[in-house]
């Protein structure tokens, strides 16, 4: 009796722009097997407009789908692989800065080090003294003022519709750049910050918390998502996560190195505990709470994709992101009458008057507030025995 012989699919790597990226399309006639595989990978989405899987188009993706499917399918290479002429959706600014500036630039990273600033905001400090430096072109720092301040703000930041929160940044990196090279003539005093935003933040009900998670139906995505919202993490502290700071015996959790240099520890929800066990034993970290690979951190985007997916199938409406189970998580707990000190300990606030923001959205007391309309209707009612059926809807 001869062997049934298995015929495997070709599938085709091409490299393509979507989403203003550079990114790796997988195309291959429909198999469920494949596509059960495909879909396990992380950070691996699909696209109905491409009509095939893609991901981030870099070298160790590339050896990773090679190695995870080399004995389910023939490779095929697209041309679109060798094509090195692709634009890249975001590329890096060419800046003209002269050596002088160069150099200026390269000492004020090294001040904000010494000044133990993290290393997100010298980065995003350093992106903005750069851009400075490269619209006042050849025009000496020593000569610059408040005017040419104004200036590259009107020429740059109003053109490109930056938010209030990356123009108060601006300033921030243009006083500590006075500091640093007081020469210039620069009057730090009269920069100007505009007035915070003082809008809310989205929060999901605690039914619909429920609905996410019970339609997340990928294990580790769920435990993700439960773990930020019964823990109220931010998306950093959640990647940043390692096993040996989660104490399972003492239900404790210990945020280290968050915003602001400061560690706190928090309590695991008893519920949220099965599944994490599960989620544990199923996966097998090695390191990380959740790692995209062995040994590595995940990803934030792909953090934001399965939630944004899970959403659309729990058919939540709302502009969802990790923060806003933060956000959720702790007006729920004001809801339940938690006492706001311990609310700012737990999210790790430097200030109360951040913590205080979740007093506008809490609907515990708001509730309790009979709106006038209601008060009509219930006085109509009183004064008038036989219409005690009056509906807005309708007559009676």
């Amino acid at each position: 009796m001869k062997k049934s012989t298995y015929f495997k699919p070709t599938l085709v790597l091409k490299r393509v722009l979507h989403r203003k990226k550079t990114q790796l399309l997988l195309k291959f006639p429909y198999n469920d097997t494949i596509k059960d595989k495909i879909k396990n990978i992380e950070g691996y989405s699909w696209s109905q407009t491409l009509k095939g899987w893609y991901t981030i188009f870099n070298d160790e993706n590339i050896s990773f789908i090679k190695k995870h499917l080399k004995n389910d399918v023939f490779f095929r290479m697209d041309s679109s692989m060798y094509n090195s002429d692709l634009k890249k959706s975001n590329p890096k600014i060419k800046r003209e800065l002269t050596t002088k500036n160069q150099e200026v630039l390269h000492s004020f990273h090294k001040y904000l080090r010494g000044k133990c600033y993290s290393e997100s905001t010298i980065k995003t400090y350093g992106t903005f003294i750069a851009d400075f430096l490269n619209y006042i072109g050849n025009s000496p720092i020593e000569e610059l003022t408040n005017r040419d301040v104004e200036k590259f703000i009107e020429d740059v930041f109003i053109p490109k519709k930056y938010s209030i929160s990356t123009h108060r940044q601006l300033i921030s990196a243009l006083k500590l750049f006075k500091a640093y090279y007081p020469q210039c003539n620069i009057e730090e005093l009269d920069l100007k910050r505009p007035k915070r935003s003082k809008l809310l933040p989205i929060i999901l009900s605690k039914e619909e918390v429920v609905d996410l998670l019970r339609y997340t139906k990928n294990l580790k995505h769920r435990a993700v998502l439960a773990m930020i919202y019964s823990a109220g993490l931010r998306i950093s502290e959640l990647l940043n996560l390692r096993l040996t700071d989660i104490d399972i015996d003492r239900r404790q959790l210990t945020i280290k190195n968050s915003k602001g240099r400061k560690d706190r520890n928090i309590i695991l929800a008893q519920s949220f505990i099965p599944l994490m066990k599960n989620y544990l034993m199923s996966y097998e970290p090695e390191t990380y709470f959740v790692e995209g690979k062995p040994f590595q951190k995940y990803s934030a985007e792909s953090v934001r994709s399965f939630l944004y997916r899970s959403c659309k199938i729990a058919n939540i409406n709302k502009k969802v992101t990790p923060h806003t189970l933060r956000h959720s998580y702790a007006t729920h707990l004001l809801e339940n009458g938690i006492d706001l000190r311990y609310i700012q300990e737990l999210l790790g606030h430097a200030k109360p008057e951040t913590t205080m923001i979740y007093t506008h959205v809490s609907k515990k007391d708001l509730l309790k507030i009979e709106s006038p309309l209601d008060l009509a209707v219930k006085s109509i009612v009183n004064s008038d025995n036989n219409n005690n059926n009056i509906r807005l809807s309708g007559n009676y």
